[in-house]
């Protein structure tokens, strides 16, 4: 089997409960970002802008999609007869079935995998974070210092190291102790859950935890490297880096692409962001429609009014109906003068004509205020919502609804409807 220098683990195996109905069906990493994207795109596209041609994928909550988006790899060029993209999911052994407990875990259960490369570096990815990055550079800075793990940081504002997972280091870098979201934080220096292990460094310390209930790197792994006298490194990363976890950052991140000198730009030349392409036809904006300041993918119609929004491939915005500051997902179709404002309507929703989706004043979500809250109206994918009804802020609608499911034809704010499915249209 062909060596490589450093081979990437992608976890991408997240459900991301804190976005909730948007990830009821799919993984967090397969969750489509900024049109056409998913979130997934982003580390793999950095792997091959980084010179990375062997990458594996971890998957393991709900990994259809994933599995279908991702493919044998063409569109990031990863189609190869040696290395390439490998999805790997939790495999039966013949003495037990394991589900992967914990991120290290799911490294160790993958060891044969990464054993054929014969890698000197391991790096290893979470696949739910929108950035650029290139990890070419920090193999640089890891072999520099002759470190045998180096782990990316962010420095972030010091009120809000206590979120994170901390890094203390010495002026030269390496890494003398590591706070697990303390209360007084004594570096501002925040884990971004993206390390390049040494890989004799990596795999004797999956063998030496490998009994270890849910082990996880943050809280196990780099603990035990230090332990045993390892050579850790910080390296500092001041790029632009999002955490999509809750709706609020997602909503954001997927906002700030449409500023006029978006702060993440998808379109740069020499750091390109690569995606699963499906031929479809050009945008159709109608005579009638007023567009500003707007994301609208392709294979859209719009006949009404789009303003502040991402719009997906293949969404229909029928006449007389206002987008507002919103996420459309792809093949969702809104019917005439309805209004949607400050929503995110997942992939293959319908809805109704003369509906009202985000109005009102903000309250906290019954069920789940932490989750469903920032103003935002939640529905999720294969949705369905019926004609003449009003659905209030911080909520959250799945399944085929009728309009019984709304008294007196409103959902007020705060409130949650769960319908069953129905066939999908």
């Amino acid at each position: 089997m062909m060596k490589k220098e450093m081979i990437a683990m992608l976890l991408a195996g997240g459900q991301g409960s804190r976005l909730g109905v948007l990830t009821e069906k799919v993984a967090k990493p397969a969750v489509a970002f900024g049109g056409k994207y998913r979130i997934i795109d982003f580390p793999l596209s950095n792997c091959i802008n980084s010179g990375i041609d062997t990458v594996g994928v971890l998957t393991q909550y709900q990994p259809l999609r994933l599995n279908t988006h991702i493919g044998i790899g063409i569109p990031w060029d990863l189609d190869r007869n040696e290395g390439g993209v490998t999805v790997l999911p939790p495999y039966e052994k013949s003495e037990n079935s394991e589900w992967y407990t914990g991120t290290a875990n799911a490294i160790y259960q993958n060891m044969e995998y990464m054993q054929e490369y014969h890698p000197d570096y391991v790096l290893i990815l979470s696949g739910d974070h929108i950035y650029k990055m290139d990890y070419e550079v920090m193999l640089d800075f890891h072999k520099a210092n002759k470190a045998d793990v180096t782990i990316a940081c962010m420095p972030v504002p010091m009120e809000e190291a206590g979120r994170f997972g901390i890094m203390v280091a010495d002026e030269s870098g390496r890494i003398t102790e590591f706070q697990e979201k303390p209360e007084h934080p004594s570096s501002n220096l925040a884990s971004m859950g993206i390390y390049i292990f040494s890989w004799k460094a990596l795999k004797e310390a999956l063998i030496a935890l490998k009994d270890q209930n849910s082990c996880d790197f943050g809280k196990h792994v780099l603990p035990y490297c230090k332990e045993k006298g390892r050579r850790l490194f910080a390296y500092e990363y001041n790029g632009y880096w999002k955490d999509v976890g809750t709706l609020g950052s997602y909503w954001e991140a997927n906002m700030e692409l449409i500023d006029i000198i978006p702060e993440f730009n998808l379109y740069e030349e020499f750091w390109r962001i690569y995606t699963k392409g499906d031929i479809i036809p050009p945008q159709y904006i109608s005579a009638d429609a007023v567009i500003g300041r707007c994301l609208i993918g392709e294979g859209a119609e719009i006949y009404g009014e789009v303003h502040n929004s991402v719009i997906g491939p293949n969404v229909v915005v029928g006449r007389g109906s206002v987008v507002r500051d919103s996420i459309i997902m792809r093949n969702t179709s809104v019917g005439e003068n309805t209004v949607i404002d400050r929503a995110i309507v997942a992939e293959d929703v319908c809805i109704g004509s003369n509906t009202v989706i985000g109005f009102g004043e903000e309250v906290p979500n019954v069920k789940k205020p932490s989750v469903y809250a920032f103003g935002l109206a939640v529905i999720g994918e294969h949705s369905v919502i019926p004609d003449d009804v009003k659905i209030g802020r911080n909520t959250a609608v799945t399944g085929v609804t009728v309009p019984a499911d709304y008294p007196d034809g409103v959902l007020p704010g705060g409130q949650n409807i769960e319908a069953k499915e129905g066939d999908a249209l």
